[in-house]
């Protein structure tokens, strides 16, 4: 990549446009903010995105104002922000010296027990207060999942959240002073009509610049949420090639219908596509909920995770099991893959040189299709799967028409159970096919042993929740709910 000429990189915070000049671009946002302003609230716990310590609040620009939402400040690469407000546990104290109303519930329920994860807490519970101007205990709870207490004080915490809302609205930071037309105006005025420019750090503003960037550099990494990338500075201390960043081209921050199909471009957050998603498959709300945290899911992006390829990647198996597809893009052409011909080996994709993930379809509800995702971990919140079911048949006068079963976590890749498809196509839709068909799976995989789970318990687990899915939607009475447990 030829060697740019230097800019610098702006953001607001406290009503006030901070410039970073000459920093590497690997600089997270954490590390500035503690380091080079001094804003020492901001913790470093885990260094990944697991604990929230380091949560700050970031807002962009929209077209219906400003979007506040929590992330995780330990693996933001400062250039990102570029354009945007951060607001850190800092910026809530009003200036009449009173604490936020999201800090004073906490001092109120006695939510801060050492102090370390606290200004995480109200970071998140501040997103929240912004978001809503009422909560209840499960939206409180979802909020708080990517922030982690060492020292077991969450009931007083989500005291705080079910609180904060009672009192009065603050001289900063309320919810309509927010969106005024005075920080709209600042962030504005700092948004850039052409590529932010940085030694090693390129930030397009269209899909068609990032495009040709990349095809002119395909040596360079191409950076989305960097919430996998990030670890690799932090944790691994590499030293990354030439970043382009593609957070910024605004045309590829999409969710919408294409004709029969959910479309979800390559800049679109985890959070805008499984809303969109959930409202199109209602069953799939709790696999969105557990995915990551709150943090992870607002910086990223959905077609990241699919380029990813992880063998234990959520997002895969309903992907497959509902014939999504991803388009393809390198300079001017464009490819569209069905997603199973997309993996080809353990973090071996389709993808050519300088090719990206320009799309992600996914087919719309089909009438009389019973579909089902469930994901099993050692905890709820914030853990990576054991195992990943997800299960698509068309069943028509108590016969199954098609099938499509496809698993996380069972092999090098997300990958269907082709076998366990046959035996169920065509055959009754009752207990004993589904039972032959489970057995059928310890032919379609051989799964490996790790910290996460043996073998044998996820094949035992592949078999149950194949189980699970037909007594959730066996042909006469009521459908069972099956309670998760794991």
């Amino acid at each position: 990549m030829t060697e740019p000429v230097a800019q610098q990189v702006r953001f607001v915070l406290d009503g006030r446009v901070v410039t970073a000049e000459n920093v590497a671009p690997t600089t997270t946002l954490l590390e500035f903010l503690r380091e080079q302003l001094g804003r020492t609230g901001t913790k470093e716990g885990c260094a990944e995105g697991d604990c929230g310590a380091c949560t700050v609040v970031v807002g962009e620009l929209s077209d219906n104002g400003i979007i506040y939402r929590a992330v995780n400040s330990c693996i933001r690469f400062l250039p990102t922000v570029d354009g945007k407000e951060v607001v850190t546990v800092e910026s809530l104290k009003g200036a009449d010296g009173k604490l936020h109303p999201v800090q004073q519930a906490m001092v109120d329920c006695h939510g801060s027990q050492c102090g370390f994860c606290t200004p995480g807490f109200v970071m998140s519970l501040f997103a929240l207060y912004l978001e809503r101007s009422a909560v209840d205990r499960a939206a409180v709870t979802r909020a708080l999942a990517g922030n982690l207490c060492r020292c077991t004080g969450y009931r007083p915490i989500i005291d705080a959240g079910l609180r904060m809302h009672s009192y009065s609205e603050p001289s900063t930071w309320s919810r309509g002073e927010a969106q005024s037309a005075e920080r709209r105006e600042v962030l504005l005025a700092l948004q850039r009509a052409a590529t932010l420019t940085l030694p090693g750090f390129l930030m397009p503003k269209s899909g068609d610049e990032l495009a040709r960037l990349y095809r002119d550099n395909p040596s360079a990494l191409l950076l989305a949420g960097g919430t996998d990338v990030g670890l690799w500075v932090t944790k691994q201390l590499r030293t990354l090639p030439p970043i382009i960043y593609l957070g910024d081209a605004a045309d590829l921050n999409y969710v919408r219908e294409v004709g029969d199909a959910l479309e979800i471009g390559a800049a679109a957050t985890l959070t805008d596509a499984y809303a969109a998603i959930v409202d199109r498959y209602p069953m799939l709300d709790e696999l969105a909920a557990r995915f990551g945290s709150p943090p992870v899911r607002n910086a990223g992006t959905f077609c990241g995770n699919v380029a990813n390829g992880s063998p234990i990647g959520d997002s895969m198996p309903f992907l497959l099991v509902l014939g999504a597809t991803v388009r393809l893009r390198c300079g001017e052409r464009r490819r569209e893959l069905p997603l199973e011909s997309f993996y080809l080996g353990y973090q071996k994709t389709a993808l050519e040189t300088g090719e990206f993930v320009e799309a992600v379809r996914i087919p719309l509800p089909q009438s009389g299709r019973l579909f089902a995702t469930y994901k099993i971990s050692k905890r709820i919140d914030q853990d990576i799967s054991a195992v990943c079911g997800a299960y698509a048949l068309q069943v028509t006068a108590g016969r199954i028409v098609s099938a499509r079963i496809a698993y996380g976590g069972m092999a090098a890749v997300p990958q269907r159970a082709a076998r366990a498809e046959a035996a169920l196509s065509g055959r009754l839709w009752t207990r004993d096919t589904v039972a032959a068909a489970a057995d059928v799976l310890a032919l379609d995989f051989a799964p490996i042993t790790d910290m996460r789970a043996s073998s044998s318990y996820r094949l035992q687990v592949a078999r149950s929740l194949l189980l699970r899915f037909f007594l959730e939607h066996q042909p006469s009475g009521t459908p069972v709910r099956v309670t998760q447990l794991a």
